[in-house]
């Protein structure tokens, strides 16, 4: 420590200390001292008003004038005027006392406040000088001094470049230097960088999000890029294309289907115009006595794609088929699905269930049988020409004619007739289980619970949307749902008989969790089945896919199944794909959800706002628009009964937020409201998807 200053002479009350506290110099003024030497110190009291207690050892230097703040002011005016590299050039080699180098530099006798400021240069300057001990210094090698120097240097230079991005971005410009780094920034930004600091600056300078800040600066192009980019970013971070060699070829192909007999049916697919992925197929063949033999045939892309080859690989990384209105994801490549998609001309691989039905439509006891062959595709079924046709059959006077007034006819009206006895026995089993017995058909065409189909088109450069509602219940959604229903509880069935594990889904009791995946059978309460398994939709979900190699083993091998399938009992694997396919498959939901809050929002801003819709209220203030699928909340409506009606206006929509503005107009009184709730907003159990394609992510609820 240096020795005390000739300054410190005179009466300790009238004394001041020079001390270090967390880095810095600062200054006190003694209240009292005790003992002498080293072993002295004072009561003193900080310029803050802090009271100290301060030892000899730790007091750099004593004074009695100035008074302490005076000097601290003075000195620290001074320390801001040292020249750093004189400084350096006038300390001895070897380690020095602040107070040895204040003649040096300052000349002559140096003031408190100069020797002062000597000691604030001298702490801040590590790049200079390396501080030994208390109050003790020894200059920085040269060669150190010179890198440090260049690090500063460049540390300025890019101090200035940050704040000239960060000024550009809020000025509304983005900066071109970074116009390469927009989508990392905004999707995956390195938090390290100057390019994020200087925008992450620029959004706190401005009070904007991230992406109102790029929305402003041009640097995204719509808000729509923000909630894809976000999507993308977490489940898809290397694109999602599938690769170009991501294919079967025609050898592998041809070997394993040269085997498969081909089934005597004329089978056909029901779906919407849209569907690509066409995973289902229906025929119909005439028996003996008025009876029918119904086959429900599957895709079999399970033939040609084995466990953990490149293929599965790609499947199980994405787990399903990714919908979203106006375009999707699909979880196989273009070319595979091209491959084994039920789209008519040649005969398609399949895995197929026989069931015969008597006259009046009932199933005959044990005549299911599974086959593996080549089905010939005869046609391809669409809603959209067929559904006002196949909706007479629910008329009860209908009397079906004897020529075929439209295509498939008479087939159609067979699978109808059976899958209303489906229909029946599983509205039994619900009973037993103290759940409410479901209804078939329309109930009410202007409810809630319907499916909506989004067209997203361009209309002079700009995006439109039209959202077209179309009510759950048909004849034709029966007849899909019910076989698809039968095809996966038999074959459920099937493998829980076996001991073969596959991935059952089960639905008991109520509750947010109530419906699961799981490797062992049990019962799905809401469809009133002992046993049900996804096994319709391999290329579209990949449970379904791992669930029909177990069945193709179970179908070539039967009771030796379990010797060669690719899962065996209590595999871990497959508990991993059922655990991760949950996960998948909810945020593909979630994303499917927002994306349709989305369009609906954009449907609403297509007219001028303010916009009067009209709305149900659901619960806990929670409402739903009447035309489109958007939710939406309304505090007014937070004591009103479920479903009370109200005239609201859409006073503005935020695309990012995905929100909007509501003003209440007017409720509708109505003391039936509470008696008209509609079920599909209810914690209903769930059913197969629906037809439409892009096909909901989600179980579609029953009415």
């Amino acid at each position: 420590m240096a020795a005390p200053s000739k300054l410190a002479a005179g009466s300790p009350f009238n004394m001041h200390l020079l001390y270090e506290e967390g880095g810095d110099i600062k200054a006190a003024t003694v209240q009292s001292t005790t003992g002498e030497g080293d072993a002295q110190s004072w009561q003193a009291t900080g310029l803050s008003g802090k009271k100290l207690k301060l030892k000899a050892k730790e007091v750099w230097l004593r004074f009695e004038k100035p008074d302490a703040q005076s000097m601290m002011d003075e000195a620290n005016t001074l320390a801001a005027e040292i020249d750093l590299q004189l400084l350096w050039d006038c300390a001895p080699e070897g380690e020095f006392a602040f107070t040895d180098i204040a003649s040096e530099y300052f000349g002559g006798q140096a003031s408190a406040a100069q020797q002062a400021a000597l000691a604030i240069a001298l702490q801040s300057a590590p790049v200079y000088f390396r501080r030994k001990q208390r109050g003790r210094f020894m200059r920085a090698p040269k060669e150190q001094l010179d890198a440090g120097i260049a690090a500063l240097e460049r540390k300025q230079r890019e101090l200035e470049q940050q704040s000239q991005w960060q000024a550009e971005l809020v000025a509304g410009r983005f900066p071109e230097g970074l116009v390469s780094q927009a989508k990392q920034l905004l999707f995956n930004p390195d938090k390290n960088t100057l390019a994020y600091k200087a925008f992450l600056a620029a959004c706190n300078e401005t009070g904007e999000s991230p992406p109102q800040l790029m929305m402003r600066c041009g640097a995204l192009e719509s808000p729509l890029a923000y909630h894809q980019g976000m999507f993308l970013k977490a489940n898809f971070p290397n694109g999602a294309g599938h690769h170009a060699d991501a294919a079967i070829s025609d050898a592998i192909y041809d070997a394993a289907i040269a085997a498969l007999p081909t089934a005597a049916v004329q089978a056909f697919s029901i779906d919407d115009a849209a569907t690509t992925e066409i995973d289902d197929a229906l025929s119909v063949t005439a028996l003996p006595d008025g009876a029918h033999r119904i086959g429900v045939h599957i895709s079999a892309p399970g033939l040609v794609i084995n466990k953990d080859d490149s293929l599965d690989q790609v499947a199980r990384a994405r787990m399903s088929t990714v919908y979203m209105p106006g375009d999707k994801i699909t979880m196989l490549p273009d070319a595979v699905i091209a491959r084994f998609s039920l789209d008519t001309g040649s005969a398609r691989p399949a895995v197929s269930i026989y069931v015969d039905v008597d006259a009046e439509g009932d199933l005959i006891d044990h005549s299911a049988q599974t086959r593996i062959e080549l089905v010939p595709i005869a046609a391809n079924l669409r809603l959209e020409h067929l559904e006002e046709s196949v909706n007479r059959f629910a008329d009860p006077e209908y009397v079906a004619k004897t020529d075929n007034a439209f295509a498939f006819q008479h087939e159609l009206l067979i699978l109808w007739r059976a899958a209303q006895k489906l229909h029946a026995k599983r509205q039994e089993q619900r009973a037993k289980n103290g759940l409410r017995v479901e209804q078939l058909g329309v109930v009410d065409p202007n409810a809630l619970q319907r499916d909506f189909q989004f067209q997203i088109s361009q209309v002079d450069g700009v995006e439109q949307v039209e959202i077209h509602p179309r009510s759950r219940g048909s004849v034709l959604d029966t007849i899909v749902a019910e076989w698809m229903i039968y095809c996966n509880s038999t074959w459920g069935q099937w493998l829980a008989d076996q001991g073969l594990p596959a991935l059952f889904r089960t639905q008991k009791g109520w509750g947010p969790q109530r419906t699961r995946m799981q490797t062992t059978p049990a019962p799905h309460e809401g469809l009133g089945l002992e046993y049900y398994a996804w096994c319709t939709s391999p290329l579209r979900r990949y449970s379904d896919l791992v669930n029909q190699w177990q069945l193709i083993a179970l179908a070539k091998h039967g009771v030796t199944a379990k010797m060669v399938a690719p899962f065996q009992p209590r595999d871990a694997s497959l508990m991993g794909i059922a655990a991760d396919f949950e996960t998948c498959y909810q945020s593909y939901a979630e994303y499917q959800d927002r994306m349709e809050k989305y369009w609906c929002l954009r449907w609403l801003a297509q007219e001028p706002l303010p916009r009067s819709v009209f709305a149900r209220h659901l619960k806990e203030g929670m409402s739903r628009l009447e035309d489109v699928p958007l939710h939406l909340p309304i505090p007014e409506l937070a004591s009103h009964p479920r479903m009370t009606r109200a005239e609201i206006a859409i006073l503005e929509t935020d695309l990012l937020q995905l929100s909007a503005s509501v003003r209440v107009n007017q409720i509708e009184k109505s003391e039936s409201a509470a008696s008209e709730m509609d079920s599909s907003e209810l914690d209903a159990p769930e059913t197969e998807p629906s037809l439409a394609d892009p096909a909901p992510v989600g179980d579609t609820p029953i009415s």
